[in-house]
């Protein structure tokens, strides 16, 4: 009898999505990024969080080729993003930019069909299926009820949402979103992420709400002036000391007692050269202390 094999006692490797090491980017020789290196492991979410400035929108940039970038190098599952044709490369990420384009004369539902393209011949047309699938995007951002509108007459929420159902109907392997919550109430700002995280594919999203950010992504990625400051687990990132540093606000950060994840705290009106402030701030007594954002 051949002697039976051990099962391996070694983790399975976990597979890069993207791998992006000593980036650099100037324009008018300003340096705007400034070796950024991190990796997004496929299925996760990743959350870009900054201030203003920050150089957040350009590395998103950088990341679907709207910019090429000075130095470095950005790989897409194990290969330079450089050698994918555009289709191809549309097939592999979806983006959804902060600011909503304008689509005269086109339905919420015809916007939504765009992301039908990559994966349809010159002269194909849309089948039962593709309609379903339509249908179900626009369903899952509570756009259903607006299908038919004039995409050009929803509000600037409801543009955001039917551009995240565009993308959901691309199908992509990574989806890339510069503040899909810009426009959004506290409602939507919340479904739209919890929905893009259960689409169990890799996503790296700006996010200016640092509690949503906290609640929702598996890892952050802290930038400021182009440079990184922190990347990690969000409690790793999102420390007292981190948010002083770089947002120049103060802030007590507990634990979340729903997802155990760090809540942020923020002090009103208090400023970086309060020491006083500071210390009664550690005590916990401070009136004017206000629990910040939406988890």
């Amino acid at each position: 009898m051949p002697e039976a094999v051990k099962p391996s006692s070694e983790p399975t490797p976990i597979s890069l999505a993207l791998n992006v090491q000593q980036l650099s980017w100037r324009h008018d020789d300003k340096a705007i990024l400034s070796q950024v290196s991190f990796t997004l492991n496929q299925g996760e979410m990743l959350g870009l969080i900054g201030p203003n400035g920050a150089g957040k929108s350009s590395l998103l940039r950088c990341l679907y080729r709207f910019i090429q970038p000075t130095e470095g190098s950005i790989s897409l599952f194990g290969q330079d993003i450089g050698l994918f044709s555009p289709k191809t490369f549309a097939r592999q990420v979806a983006v959804v930019q902060q600011d909503t384009p304008h689509y005269f004369e086109m339905s919420a539902a015809q916007i939504v069909a765009m992301g039908l393209t990559p994966h349809k011949g010159m002269f194909e047309s849309h089948s039962h299926i593709d309609t379903d699938r339509v249908n179900q995007a626009l369903a899952k951002v509570g756009l259903s009820h607006k299908s038919n509108q004039q995409y050009e007459r929803l509000s600037g929420g409801e543009k955001q949402r039917a551009l995240i159902a565009r993308a959901i109907v691309q199908q992509p392997k990574l989806l890339i979103l510069d503040e899909p919550t810009n426009h959004l109430d506290v409602r939507y700002q919340i479904q739209i992420l919890t929905l893009v995280r259960s689409l169990g594919i890799s996503v790296i999203a700006s996010i200016h709400d640092l509690n949503l950010a906290s609640a929702l992504c598996d890892s952050l990625l802290l930038l400021d002036k182009g440079e990184v400051v922190a990347k990690g687990a969000p409690k790793q990132v999102l420390t007292e000391a981190s948010i002083d540093e770089v947002f120049g606000i103060k802030a007590r950060v507990t634990t979340h007692p729903d997802h155990g994840n760090p809540q942020i705290n923020y002090y009103y009106g208090v400023t970086n050269s309060d020491d006083n402030t500071r210390r009664s701030e550690s005590s916990g007594n401070n009136p004017r202390e206000v629990c910040g954002g939406n988890q």
